[in-house]
């Protein structure tokens, strides 16, 4: 693909020969002769200097001697590119004899069901749609058009996943709410949980990342969110459309999160917790109580963000400030004594 090809399929302005050979997009430290690849910081600047690749893509036209494509966003061209140089291989559409279907399965066109994939009955499946092997779908569950499910995956009964959603490797989507009240004697009597999941369409969940289903009613991902591995959705969630959750996330029972919610790195949200639109979270932080629309916190219990990095920058004078506490402490102790022997 010549450099002017590369600058029209992610819509950026070509600045230099648009004639060159683009073999393959890199990042900037392994690209090469024929690779094209991208900064999008200041910082990565004096990498470019020492960089052999044939082509940048920059947010502005900046002093090189490569060729550049400025556009406002690098990295969504790179990720574009990504796509063109290396598209994702999609099994040949077959049925496995190996896979095992129940009663009443209706499968779209150019379905692929792999080795030792378990469908229920009453199981309705997109056209597309690919189950890698191991994959469970309980009963009554319904699979968009082009889903994904990677190896290992399982759904439980009635779960509902929307057109192009990928839930990755070991995903359990579905289980049982962690509902329980103690009876007169202390033993813990189980809630039935018969509620559903509901994955809405372009929703990818990673590896081994928890859903439940609801107590009554459904647990549900709307529309373009994003998960990491190893999150823990509660029962009766509502996760908004284009939100982000980031690894080892955990929302407790009825959360309701707006759209493009930001949640970073083992965030927690406790039971019935509101956060509104466009609201973000940082990593490692816990909230109890709702969070304000476009607003940013951080610690635990969170706080404004501003309040937390000060919180933080704090934190490691307090050995010193509390002993300047103690000798001050003594000292006026000392004055006190002074002042009342004379």
């Amino acid at each position: 693909m010549k450099l002017e090809q590369v600058a029209a399929l992610v819509g950026g302005s070509l600045s230099g020969d648009g004639s060159i050979e683009i073999s393959d997009v890199r990042g900037i430290e392994d690209a090469g002769e024929g690779h094209v690849t991208f900064v999008s910081k200041k910082k990565f600047f004096p990498l470019l200097a020492e960089s052999k690749a044939s082509a940048v893509i920059v947010e502005r036209e900046i002093d090189t001697n490569i060729p550049q494509i400025v556009m406002a966003s690098p990295m969504l061209a790179f990720a574009k590119l990504l796509n063109a140089f290396h598209p994702e291989t999609k099994p040949k559409p077959h049925i496995d004899s190996r896979a095992a279907l129940g009663q009443n399965v209706t499968l779209g066109t150019d379905v692929t069901i792999s080795p030792f994939v378990c469908i229920g009955d009453n199981v309705s499946i997109g056209q597309g749609a690919v189950l890698h092997p191991g994959v469970v779908v309980g009963p009554g569950c319904r699979i968009g058009d082009e889903a994904v499910l990677h190896p290992n995956v399982t759904l439980y009964r009635n779960t509902i996943l929307g057109n192009r959603v990928i839930l990755h490797a070991g995903a359990v989507i579905g289980a049982d709410g962690f509902g329980y009240t103690p009876d007169e004697t202390g033993y813990h009597v189980k809630i039935p949980q018969i509620g559903q999941v509901v994955i809405e369409d372009d929703v990818e969940i990673g590896a081994n990342t928890c859903i439940d289903r609801g107590t009554v009613g459904n647990t549900t991902v709307k529309q373009g969110t994003k998960i990491d591995n190893l999150v823990q959705i509660a029962h009766n969630c509502t996760i908004g459309e284009h939100s982000i959750l980031v690894s080892q996330v955990g929302i407790s029972g009825s959360c309701i999160l707006g759209h493009h919610v930001v949640l970073g790195g083992q965030a927690g949200l406790a039971d019935h917790v509101k956060v509104g639109d466009q609201a973000m979270l940082a990593a490692q932080s816990g909230t109890f109580r709702d969070v304000e629309s476009k607003s940013a916190q951080g610690g635990y219990p969170s706080v404004p963000i501003m309040t937390w990095r000060k919180y933080v920058t704090l934190l490691p004078k307090l050995p010193e400030m509390s002993r300047k506490i103690r000798d001050l402490e003594a000292r006026l102790k000392a004055i006190e004594k002074m002042e009342s022997d004379s």
